[in-house]
């Protein structure tokens, strides 16, 4: 969705990104190691998700948040599984406490007022369900969580209605209906929720005027006619032999866009297929300040993801499973609680 010196728009990847600036400690940082991690899984979820055809959005830092506080709890083989598949590479105390000055981190983009970034995480007890104290205690410390025990035994509808209007609220009503109806029952115990509104101002603004209809290219031979921003401005690019990569700063630069645009129209799939954390990092370290001609469309998408068989075939299965999840970190006894739902929007 970004061209230099062209006019043919093309399908491409956006990611978001955080730009860090601390100094070393002696090794990796905890935090640059959670960062790696995360991106990692980032990546596994995109392969995953990326088979079916279409659109594909989605927020690995809130699935990778959610499924932390989840971790938290976890003991045994679906404590390890879940460590594996998420790519946490840091003792218990270390990750928690990482992921801790990584919401700190973000909120920091929001100083200046010209970026909102907001994160909030939420948990639904089942009322007077015993979910231990040192599991509340850390999970209030390091994810901020507020705590709402509500009744699913009699009344699972009004419970959902309930998680749904608070998700509504923290996404500025972008985000409705994330649980449908019928998810929810008399055997559900707890609901883990990460929420995230994000509305950025770009460093470099395109103007209003300079917005035109323009081809955008969706499958070779196939285009269709999108209202299309430019740009001219000095931006991080690379040009490499199969892509072009563009780096847009949202206002503070402490946040930016990440666009990888196959130079092919039906190029997608083999940069999909070249993608993984150490490429990706390989093709971040050439970009160069330059001067560029953007063109970018403007859109608007909505996904819905239930991610528990993706999950699962990433390596995460026993956290599924009524007879072997282990989440006795958080009610103290193991096999009584599993992970039935795991749905992203």
């Amino acid at each position: 969705m970004k061209i230099t010196w062209s006019h043919a728009m093309l399908p491409a990847i956006l990611i978001g990104s955080v730009l860090f600036s601390q100094p070393a400690r002696g090794g990796e940082p905890p935090l640059e190691t959670l960062v790696e991690g995360n991106r990692g899984f980032a990546l596994d979820v995109y392969r995953q998700l990326s088979a079916a055809e279409g659109n594909l959005f989605f927020s690995p830092h809130s699935i990778s948040t959610a499924l932390a506080m989840t971790f938290a709890g976890a003991r045994g083989d679906t404590e390890k599984q879940m460590a594996e598949t998420l790519h946490f590479h840091l003792d218990r105390k270390d990750l928690h406490k990482a992921f801790s000055e990584l919401e700190s981190t973000l909120a920091k983009a929001q100083e200046g007022g010209r970026v909102t970034l907001d994160v909030a995480n939420g948990l639904w007890p089942q009322k007077e369900y015993p979910l231990r104290e040192d599991y509340l205690d850390l999970v209030k410390k390091h994810y901020g969580v507020s705590i709402t025990p509500v009744d699913y035994r009699s009344a699972a509808e009004d419970a959902r209605r309930m998680i749904n209007r608070w998700v509504e609220e923290k996404t500025r009503d972008k985000i409705r209906d994330l649980i449908r109806p019928g998810v929810l029952d008399p055997m559900t115990r707890l609901v883990l929720v990460n929420a995230i509104y994000f509305k950025g101002m770009w460093e470099n603004r395109f103007k209003v005027e300079d917005t035109r209809d323009a081809p955008f290219h969706v499958a070779q031979g196939k285009a269709v006619q999108a209202p299309t921003m430019t740009l001219r401005e000095e931006f991080g690019y690379a040009d490499l032999d199969s892509l072009q990569i563009l780096e847009m700063p949202y206002a503070g630069k402490s946040l930016s866009m990440l666009v990888l645009l196959p130079r092919k129209v039906d190029g997608m799939r083999q940069l999909e297929s070249e993608l993984d954390p150490a490429k990706l990092k390989e093709w971040m370290s050439v970009l160069r300040r330059k001067e560029v001609v953007v063109f970018l469309p403007k859109f608007k998408m909505t996904s819905l993801f239930r991610l528990d068989e993706t999950l699962a075939a990433l390596g995460m299965r026993d956290a599924f499973s009524p007879a072997r999840a282990d989440f006795s970190g958080m009610d103290g006894r193991k096999g009584w609680l599993h992970i039935g739902v795991v749905l992203h929007k």
